[in-house]
């Protein structure tokens, strides 16, 4: 067992919450949670379920356009990810609320005063997860014909970086005196940036004081060498995609290399890999919930979706035969970190078509982990100390099922083992997980 300084090393464990859940079927089943899906009561209880496991956060991501074939298959993006977290904020007191921004369509002054008010609403619990998005049809919803080339877009999400971090500088919490016979605030405390970049034009301050966890956690989840090498730079906690732990584990190894290449310590970024979890008392009980969630799936919306992540015409594809020879990746122009994902899956399972679905089905190629709260404790912890990973992205197929079963089995076992917290240790999401208080040139303003 790794310990550090005597005692077990501990998982870091967050909810990523998606519709009725992670598996694209999971919505037909008779007792899912469909009609839920725009209220707020629903996510509410999903919170905290989360809390009541004590884990270091919620997540949201996004999506900035829908397809009509995509509406038809499923539920995708039903609330803007800000909007729905500050609910959130005020129906939990302590778990971590984090959502996607894209670098893309949004500016940075917005972002960051979006994001600084969700920390100051949830008292030091927010955290942001940049992307740069996928599709086209994305930037056709924001004045634009298409994304510009991977390079231009990476360059604009580092800039972004940037640019919110000096704005969540610029206006320090001590700078606020409210002294009523004399000022509000300090002027001389604040500072204007004057960013004059590549992409963006910026002069500051930001008009919200530094926030009381400093500024909100910064994520990143890019599997390209451009994503990699931004997460190096900036990232506090990374989202990874690995199908198994070897994948993982060539993952963590060349990113914290990265890491101290860019002069940061390896072990401050917490590597979080996506997991979906079938959780019975027992394996057969285990393997019934997969089989269950798998049998509601439509063969040929699969076969779609399959089709625009390998960008060919899969629906003459022999659903027993196997799945045929696909470009490497240096040919493949569309996005990678889910193409090199698929070419995994079928490097280690040689599965059928039909076989791959179902792999896909829940998750999109993240690892699935089937079985007792014992024996997936065992896997978690295999993962963990063998550097693969330092900790999940919970991805249950079924919501709210899904992460009860995880709640209510998995982490008691996780405990059990001293893996997993017992009690909240303290109020904010860098708390949470073990991270430091960034430097902000003066004190934030406290977590009430």
């Amino acid at each position: 067992m790794s310990r550090e300084h005597g005692a077990p090393r501990q998982l870091k464990l967050n909810l990523f919450i998606y519709g009725a859940g992670h598996h694209q079927a999971a919505w037909r089943a008779p007792d899912s949670a469909a009609e839920r899906l725009s209220g707020t009561e629903y996510y509410i209880e999903l919170a905290r379920t989360a809390e009541r496991g004590l884990l270091d956060a919620v997540f949201l991501a996004d999506g900035q356009s829908l397809s009509p074939s995509a509406a038809q298959a499923g539920p995708t993006w039903f609330h803007e990810p800000l909007t729905l977290l500050s609910a959130l904020s005020q129906h939990t007191s302590r778990i971590g609320l984090v959502c996607t921004v894209s670098s893309s369509f949004h500016t940075p002054f917005h972002a960051a005063r979006m994001l600084a008010s969700l920390d100051h609403l949830s008292g030091g619990r927010a955290g942001v997860n940049v992307v740069t998005s996928m599709w086209d049809a994305e930037a056709q919803n924001h004045s634009m014909d298409g994304l510009p080339d991977h390079d231009t877009r990476y360059g604009r999400a580092e800039e972004f970086i940037q640019v919110m971090r000096r704005l969540w500088q610029s206006y320090p919490g001590d700078a606020l005196e409210i002294d009523r016979q004399g000022r509000f605030a300090d002027p001389r405390a604040l500072q204007a940036i004057n960013h004059q970049g590549e992409h963006f034009s910026v002069r500051g301050p930001l008009n919200v004081p530094s926030t009381p966890q400093g500024f909100p956690v910064l994520f990143q989840a890019g599997s390209s060498v451009q994503g990699r090498t931004l997460a190096a730079k900036y990232a506090e906690a990374v989202y990874a995609v690995a199908a198994d732990q070897q994948m993982a584990l060539d993952y963590a190894r060349d990113l914290r290399a990265r890491i101290g290449s860019a002069g940061r310590g390896e072990q401050g970024v917490a590597i979080m890999p996506g997991l979906v979890t079938y959780v019975g008392r027992t394996q057969q009980e285990a393997r019934a919930k997969q089989r269950e969630l798998n049998r509601l799936l439509p063969t040929a919306d699969a076969l779609k979706q399959l089709g625009v992540f390998v960008q060919q015409d899969t629906s003459g594809w022999a659903l027993d035969e196997p799945v045929p020879e696909l470009p490497g990746s240096e040919e493949f122009s569309g996005p990678q970190g889910r193409y090199a994902t698929i070419q995994r899956l079928i490097k280690v399972h040689e599965p059928t078509v039909r076989e791959l679905l179902g792999l896909l089905a829940a998750g999109g190629g993240h690892c699935t982990m089937v079985g007792t709260a014992e024996s997936i404790a065992d896997e978690m912890e295999h993962w963990l100390d063998s550097g693969a990973a330092d900790g999940f992205n919970l991805m249950p197929p079924a919501l709210p099922g899904g992460i009860e079963d995880f709640v209510d089995m998995v982490i008691p076992e996780l405990q059990r083992r001293g893996r997993f917290r017992t009690a909240y240790q303290g109020a904010t999401l860098r708390d949470h997980l073990g991270l430091e208080q960034p430097a902000t040139g003066r004190r934030p303003l406290p977590v009430p």
